[in-house]
């Protein structure tokens, strides 16, 4: 990932809605840190950079500048809209996330996914202001590969929260939250898929997570990557404001010899996180209550049958994947007729 130096550095003044580069030196715990946002950079895409160099989760972040209030408190607050001086420096109060046992999401928690309009999915995409965050979070970010790409295999990315694991419910044993089949889908779709897992947590949480679920070291398949929050970008929406979301973009960008928009599918259960790249979602049912419902949920081995069945086609990104049910039910259908 994007590393910082501990120095203090100087701004470059930043015209209102510009690309141009504000460079920003942050106190911290007796430290300085140099940061470096754009104009068109929210808070909260401020507050991202500074978790890179401080591990300060952007949750723990207070931040503090004179003489702007409580506009450093508004994440969706692009940093053009902030009269910051030609000199920029300031001050956060904050505490790295020791215990990663008590579930470190970004609160509060988002229960009321929406559907934005096709027009608007479409315009949020093409936008030169969303082009250019992913180009820079392209070059910031970086994805260690904890196992080789292989060639002629197609690309499978996973959240994890709510999708592989109810991370809400309480339990003595992680396994008990673990998403029913988990195992076996994983296994199965190894064949045909490289696998990648995305979280909108922080790297220390989807590394204990999955080690404890036993997916990091599982002799049946192996895992090419894992990305965390830090690689998501911030949108805005005319209905519905600011939001992260996950840009497919920047793994085509770091793998572009193996990957692409006509051989990868996501799986998330916040069809949010699919806006710069809508043909390659898959909306997952979420697993909650995991107590109720470990006996009766059946997602993973139908999107198991689903996987594999569109495997053999050359362009993933021409399915509607909303349909993905009766995909599998008119294969089932054909199966049966010959």
């Amino acid at each position: 990932m994007a590393s910082g130096t501990s120095s203090s550095a100087s701004a470059v003044a930043v015209s209102p809605l510009t690309e141009e580069e504000l460079t920003l030196t942050v106190k911290w715990s007796g430290k300085e840190y140099t940061v470096r946002v754009c104009g068109d950079d929210t808070v909260g895409e401020l507050k991202r950079r500074i978790c890179e160099v401080t591990n300060v989760l952007p949750k723990r972040q207070k931040l503090l500048y004179p003489k702007v209030g409580s506009k450093l408190a508004d994440d969706s607050l692009l940093l053009s809209q902030i009269p910051f001086k030609t000199a920029v420096k300031m001050t956060m109060i904050g505490t790295v996330e020791d215990d990663i046992i008590v579930d470190p999401v970004e609160s509060p928690e988002i229960i009321d996914d929406f559907e934005l309009g096709q027009d608007e999915v479409v315009d949020i995409k093409d936008k030169d202001v969303n082009k250019q965050k992913l180009r820079r979070r392209i070059e910031q970010y970086k994805i260690e590969v904890r196992n080789p790409c292989r060639e002629g295999k197609k690309l499978l990315v996973l959240d994890i929260d709510y999708t592989l694991f109810d991370h809400r419910s309480t339990a003595e044993n992680p396994l008990e939250l673990m998403r029913p089949y988990l195992h076996e889908f994983l296994s199965a779709v190894y064949a045909e898929y490289d696998i990648m897992i995305w979280s909108a947590t922080s790297m220390k949480w989807v590394e204990l997570k999955m080690g404890q679920l036993g997916v990091l070291n599982n002799p049946n398949y192996k895992i090419t990557a894992l990305l965390d929050h830090l690689a998501m970008i911030t949108v805005q929406s005319d209905t519905r404001g600011v939001f992260d979301c996950k840009p497919l973009g920047l793994i085509w960008a770091h793998f572009p010899e193996y990957y692409s928009a006509k051989n990868t599918i996501m799986f998330d259960d916040l069809r949010r996180n699919f806006v710069m790249n809508p043909r390659n979602g898959l909306t997952i049912k979420p697993f909650r209550k995991a107590h109720a419902n470990r006996d009766s949920d059946q997602e993973l081995v139908k999107l198991t049958q689903y996987l594999l069945a569109i495997a053999e086609l050359d362009d993933l990104s021409a399915l509607d994947h909303r349909n993905w049910e009766s995909f599998n039910e008119d294969g089932l259908k054909r199966r049966r007729h010959a």
